[in-house]
């Protein structure tokens, strides 16, 4: 079993972490994102009226009015994480179904409001009685799963329970079209849907009677690691994430790592004609559109602390994205250790007890502030 961890202290405020075949499966969704150019302008006009007297010889001083203008701000690209910071995430958890419970924590599935679609959640909450402050929560973002199978009360039973019997609440939201949630269901690299949900699932389990706002996490898998890292850049009450076989980095990581975008023919090209990648050039040719849509660009505003889990042999996601970002984010200053399971695969299914007990004593100490 090899071990990388590394630890550093931010500077800031530490209150709030293949084959062609297999990009298919991710790109089956996939649509070309709006269009709209990020700007800013501002106009202030200055109105100066002179006023004459006609009745006397004394002169009459000028005045000088100034009208001011509030500045115009025009909506950043669609795929930018500027997008994602001039949108407000509000919501609130509706039990649509109150499910068999277990011994220590009810399950519901919840529905909330994410730009106007309904979308459903499975819902965790522990059976005992809440701490003052209210439970800590952790939001699962899973990874990708058709959404026309989708099950919001099936898959990752085995990841959320030992969370779930540990005194967390646990909301995992299905994304738009998954399931019986509305919307077009559309491919996360691309479109930015999944993470709008998430970020108003998150302002809705704050809402949730029993959970302490001030006490969230996520843990996700996989495209869900996608997710939690944008997440985690426009919400600093996210204090921590915990990211298992990540799709992690930027858009020229995951083309050096991933995609092998330099080694494209023409019928490969074909395949990526209604993504951006067609639109606007790929991120060696358009650098400061890719840039702006990339997560990396803003770590210096991830205020939470991540834990990073990947095989070496993940055959699905390479771990050299997790690698990647385990660099980058030690530059930046964040708190965060990578774990790597050597010969496992990319659910850590081999592995997973000690992921899972790794995983858990990351959300201890720093969700809830015990253990060490």
């Amino acid at each position: 079993m090899n071990q990388k961890v590394g630890t550093q202290i931010s500077a800031r405020t530490f209150a709030h972490s293949t084959t062609i075949l297999f990009v298919f499966v991710l790109l089956s969704a996939c649509g070309p994102a709006a269009q709209s150019e990020a700007s800013l302008s501002s106009t202030s006009p200055s109105l100066t009226p002179r006023l004459s007297s006609l009745l006397t010889a004394s002169p009459v001083p000028t005045q000088t009015l100034t009208a001011t203008v509030a500045p115009t701000v025009t909506p950043a690209h669609s795929l930018s994480v500027e997008y994602l910071q001039q949108q407000s995430y509000s919501g609130e958890l509706i039990i649509e179904e109150d499910l068999d419970h277990e011994d220590a924590y009810y399950r519901y599935i919840v529905s909330y409001l994410s730009e106007g679609y309904k979308n459903f959640a499975l819902l965790t909450v522990p059976s005992d009685d809440a701490p003052e402050t209210g439970w800590p929560v952790i939001v699962f973002n899973h990874g990708y799963i058709e959404p026309d199978v989708y099950n919001t009360t099936q898959g990752y039973e085995a990841y959320m329970h030992p969370f779930a019997e540990s005194g967390y609440i646990i909301l995992r939201p299905d994304y738009r079209g998954h399931g019986n949630s509305e919307g077009e269901p559309r491919n996360t690299y691309f479109h930015q849907g999944n993470t709008i949900d998430v970020l108003n699932a998150v302002a809705a389990v704050k809402q949730w009677e029993t959970a302490d706002p001030d006490r969230i996490g996520m843990w996700s898998h996989s495209m869900g690691g996608w997710i939690s890292m944008r997440a985690m850049v426009i919400d600093p009450d996210i204090r921590v994430g915990v990211i298992w076989a990540g799709v992690l980095g930027s858009y020229e990581d995951l083309c050096v790592h991933w995609f092998n975008c330099d080694n494209w023919d023409d019928e490969t090209w074909a395949f990526w004609s209604e993504t951006p990648f067609a639109e606007y050039g790929l991120p060696g040719e358009n650098e400061a559109f890719w840039t702006a849509a990339s997560t990396d660009t803003y770590l210096s505003e991830l205020e939470g602390v991540v834990q990073l889990h990947h095989a070496t042999t993940d055959a699905a996601v390479p771990v050299a994205l997790s690698q990647v970002m385990y660099e980058k984010m030690l530059a930046e200053g964040i708190v965060v250790s990578l774990h790597e399971y050597p010969g496992d695969d990319h659910n850590i299914s081999q592995t997973f007890e000690l992921a899972m007990k790794r995983s858990l004593n990351f959300f201890e100490v720093y969700l809830k502030g015990i253990g060490n």
